[in-house]
């Protein structure tokens, strides 16, 4: 099952990983490997990214943050492809994604010399310009015809826990994300209530604001680590926040 019907798809900036993704799913897809494993394997690529990084080895750091990229779109691949959607993979992914992006930022201001308040701010920023991608993401997914919708556009409370998965684990992991994620998710719904009303966005409008993706973020990072140019990430990334607003504002005026 695809994430969106064939109608929908749209060019995704943040989604380069998803052809190689697909490959390793379909290798793990004979094995007792679970997308569970796979995410925690996602987890330890991206601290082994954050020690690169912090020990000079950008080139390195920057690989590892592509196939950190690569294998966190690997563990949904998985999961579809097996017919094993959680809840628990879906909080767990999310809680590590947030963690990691604190600790990469974190980590660039060190090695750049910069103060770590400026890496807090492109913290929140990213996390800000995810938060609307995903929110405009979802809504397109729900309204997709036999798309994947075990991600929910408001979580509101921890949902029923799926097969054998444990329904504690769920709870737990569920409230995880609502204190990592719910100040974000709470202000893009602020800047746009109504954005759920839409019964479609133009595939143009979602290419341009898929550059605010997870995937694309880690890119960009990348590709200023193999410039050495470190410095340059926490600002860029801070700056890269402006376009949003006026993003809200073509969806608020034009796409109804």
């Amino acid at each position: 099952m695809s994430k969106l019907s064939a109608e929908d798809k749209f060019f995704d900036l943040s989604d380069y990983g998803r052809y190689p993704a697909k490959l390793i799913a379909r290798f793990l897809v004979k094995t007792s490997c679970t997308p569970i494993q796979v995410t925690l394997i996602f987890g330890v690529v991206g601290a082994f990214a954050i020690v690169a990084i912090l020990q000079g080895y950008y080139i390195t750091g920057a690989l590892l943050l592509i196939l950190k990229s690569i294998i966190d779109a690997a563990d949904g691949e998985l999961a579809r492809i097996k017919n094993m959607p959680s809840y628990s993979g879906r909080y767990l992914d999310s809680v590590f994604d947030i963690i990691l992006n604190f600790f990469f930022l974190m980590a660039i201001a060190h090695v750049a010399n910069q103060p770590y308040w400026l890496a807090f701010i492109a913290f929140v920023a990213i996390q800000l310009q995810g938060t609307l991608y995903n929110y405009y993401y979802l809504i397109v997914r729900h309204r997709s015809v036999g798309g994947d919708v075990t991600s929910k556009i408001f979580e509101h409370r921890s949902p029923t826990a799926i097969g054998n998965e444990s329904q504690k684990l769920v709870d737990f992991l569920f409230q995880s994300y609502v204190i990592l994620y719910g100040g974000f998710d709470k202000i893009i719904h602020l800047i746009d209530p109504l954005a759920y009303k839409v019964k479609s966005f133009p595939k143009w409008f979602m290419t341009m604001i898929s550059m605010y993706g997870l995937g694309f973020h880690l890119l960009l990072m990348a590709v200023f680590l193999t410039m050495y140019l470190p410095a340059l990430i926490i600002p860029v990334l801070t700056i890269f926040t402006l376009p949003l607003f006026i993003f809200v504002g073509i969806r608020r005026l034009k796409i109804k």
